[in-house]
């Protein structure tokens, strides 16, 4: 790998460690302040909102710009941006509304780096197939970790010194992610094309992505997914103290569980790619995220609901290793950021519809519910999109992204790597 690479990493590594403590502690902080379903809805949807309203504008706004300043002021915005809830937790005025609307400006800040830094790798990588995967793998399994497994818990743990607590302890880890970005190698950014509105721009890099099939699926099943995702998180606290009688730190546990799965998931990731092929390998992390999340809605105690939740990530932690890098290998690298956040873009739109619709079941039937229903989304999402990226789709996608000359592009990501040397 590259040097620029491993300083990469730790950069999301760190944001990462940081993401995963406001992750456990900030619907925790709301549950201090209320008990309303719909409440917690509208502070886990806020998040979500900067896609529906600046998703692809986004994109072509990044792809206009330098990649890695975009990702620098990003994090340091975000870090300041969190000492206002901080304050006002010390303070003892901290309110829904107040977490709602730093909950929107923290995810306007995640639409510009996650938008930038996935344009940024395959320059940074030359857009080796083999390469992208084995980085996304590693990026993957440390968001993961730090995020999922070891960050959880310490949100628990930091909120129970001071509800401020947690929130600082993410603002330092914005900090220093921003100045590991700050020492990244500077990129050429795509040849500027012919000179055209933002807005038409935007509107060409969400075309190219329903134009093709392939891109199309890759996009669709995150987006059904996030709906039932949402709608599984907006009541898991509730659930889980109500349901399941997890206190404050166990819930924190609960949460490392899917990570632990995410962690299993990664590492396979490959493996079951080789065997089953790129388009197959999807569908069936698809199916299983389906039937964990119905086995977690049936659960009796936390033994079973954790081992669900434990499925569930390994299925997630596959699919986050295997679309991102068959996307990044076939997109052109003046469209990446408006691809990648046209798909990003449909995923996190779908998300208040999940959180909304998961707050809404709970009050009107019960708070087992939204899980039911996530999991029939799931299991039809599947359905649907196992024709859209199928083996025979994926590899005809990988032979037209190769350029002009070269050899002949192997058929599948993971193949690409077989036949990859071994870069250390």
């Amino acid at each position: 790998m590259p040097a620029g690479f491993g300083r990469l990493w730790a950069a999301q590594t760190i944001s990462s460690l940081g993401d995963g403590v406001t992750h456990a502690a900030l619907p925790l902080l709301a549950l201090t302040l209320t008990r309303d379903p719909m409440a917690l809805a509208v502070v886990t949807a806020a998040g979500t909102l900067p896609w529906l309203l600046f998703g692809v504008l986004g994109g072509a706004l990044v792809d206009r710009w330098d990649r890695r300043r975009t990702m620098c002021f990003a994090d340091s915005a975000r870090a300041v941006l969190l000492g206002i809830p901080a304050a006002a937790a010390v303070l003892d005025v901290l309110s829904v509304p107040l977490l709602a609307a730093v909950a929107f400006l923290l995810g306007l800040g995640g639409l510009f780096f996650d938008t930038a830094a996935t344009a940024y790798l395959p320059d940074l990588l030359d857009r080796d197939p083999a390469l992208l995967e084995r980085a996304n793998s590693r990026l993957r399994s440390a968001q993961t970790a730090m995020s999922g497994f070891a960050g959880p818990p310490a949100g628990s743990a930091l909120l129970a010194l001071g509800r401020a607590v947690p929130l600082f302890a993410d603002a330092v880890s914005f900090l220093l992610s921003a100045l590991l970005v700050r020492t990244l190698p500077a990129m050429p950014r795509p040849v500027p094309e012919v000179r055209e509105s933002l807005l038409r721009q935007a509107r060409a890099g969400a075309a190219y992505v329903f134009r093709d099939r392939v891109l199309l699926g890759l996009a669709l099943r995150p987006a059904v997914g996030n709906v039932a995702f949402l709608a599984v998180e907006t009541v898991l606290a509730l659930f889980a103290h109500e349901r399941l009688g997890i206190d404050t730190y166990g819930f924190g546990l609960l949460l490392t569980a899917e990570a632990t799965g995410g962690l299993l998931g990664a590492g396979i990731a490959s493996g079951l790619g080789r065997r089953l092929g790129t388009g197959t390998a999807l569908t069936c992390t698809a199916a299983i995220e389906g039937l964990a999340i119905l086995g977690l809605a049936a659960a009796p105690n936390p033994y079973v609901a954790g081992s669900a939740l434990a499925v569930c990530g390994a299925g997630m932690g596959a699919t986050m290793v295997l679309a991102p890098s068959l996307r990044q290998a076939i997109v052109p690298a003046h469209l990446m950021g408006r691809v990648a956040s046209t798909s990003r873009m449909l995923a996190m739109c779908a998300a208040p519809i999940g959180a909304f619709l998961g707050g809404w079941l709970a009050t009107a039937y019960d708070i087992r519910t939204p899980l039911y229903a996530a999991a029939v989304l799931l299991l039809t999402m599947t359905a649907v999109t196992a024709s859209l990226t199928s083996n025979r789709r994926v590899e005809a996608a990988l032979r037209a992204a190769a350029p002009a000359g070269a050899p002949a592009q192997p058929t599948s990501v993971h193949s690409a790597q077989e036949n990859a040397p071994d870069v250390r």
